[in-house]
């Protein structure tokens, strides 16, 4: 059955492979709305820290976020986060909130009720959705998936010039390394583990620029919108 908005879009795949710019100018480019999944479990996090509550404990994060009001208003051109109707945009961007983000973004009762807010946001379509278990677990019904990859060694490199820009001390080697355990974790975990939809179409950023993995999408969009599908 069609949606009232358009499509749902998921860009799934593992870390530094370029989602979350890629996510943000595609839903520019062809006017649909971005769901920053990443910005929504930064807002999970600061309600179980608000509430002193220990990662560990899956009782209380259930209690808690069963209600959780986490939600994106788009105003004026600004993208807000709120969180049980308090604006936390700019709370969230901490290097706390980061630590406990990725403590946290991995249990299910965070993931269970990201789940729910996530559907509740995407379900009339018009949206584009970033992650690792968007097309397999949150929108498996999406219309449009996208499996967006590169190479251990170049995401390192991409990450490497990030953590250098910032003055972090850190060598091209351990980066890559780190990498590639991130991958082994995201696609090896119990719950929700990164892997490629059936029906999603790969994309392999390694040696392309972001505008040609954009072109690449919008192509796909405007066949799918066209009703040819190629």
């Amino acid at each position: 059955m069609a949606r009232p908005n358009g499509f749902v879009i998921a860009i799934d795949g593992p870390s530094g492979a370029g989602k979350s710019t890629v996510a943000r100018l595609l839903a520019k480019r062809i006017g649909y709305s971005q769901i920053d999944t990443g910005a929504m479990y930064r807002a999970a996090a600061w309600l179980i820290s608000q509430a002193g509550i220990a990662p560990d404990d899956g009782a209380a994060l259930t209690r808690l976020l069963k209600n959780a009001d986490i939600r994106l208003e788009h105003t004026d051109g600004c993208h807000l986060v709120i969180a049980n109707g308090r604006d936390v945009t700019a709370l969230i961007r901490t290097p706390e909130m980061s630590l406990l983000t990725s403590q946290t973004s991995t249990l299910a009762p965070v993931r269970e009720a990201l789940m729910r807010a996530q559907r509740a946001m995407g379900q009339d379509g018009g949206v584009v959705l970033e992650g690792r278990d968007i097309g397999t677990v949150v929108f498996p019904d999406a219309e449009l998936k996208f499996y967006l990859f590169a190479s251990p060694e170049e995401r390192g490199r991409r990450r490497h010039a990030e953590l250098a820009a910032k003055g972090n001390n850190v060598t091209l080697a351990e980066t890559i390394e780190d990498v590639i355990r991130r991958d082994a974790q995201d696609s090896q975990r119990d719950l929700a583990p990164l892997k490629q939809a059936d029906d999603a179409i790969p994309i392999d950023s390694s040696n392309i620029s972001s505008d040609e993995v954009l072109d690449r999408m919008e192509h796909y969009f405007r066949s799918l919108l066209s009703g040819t599908g190629k």
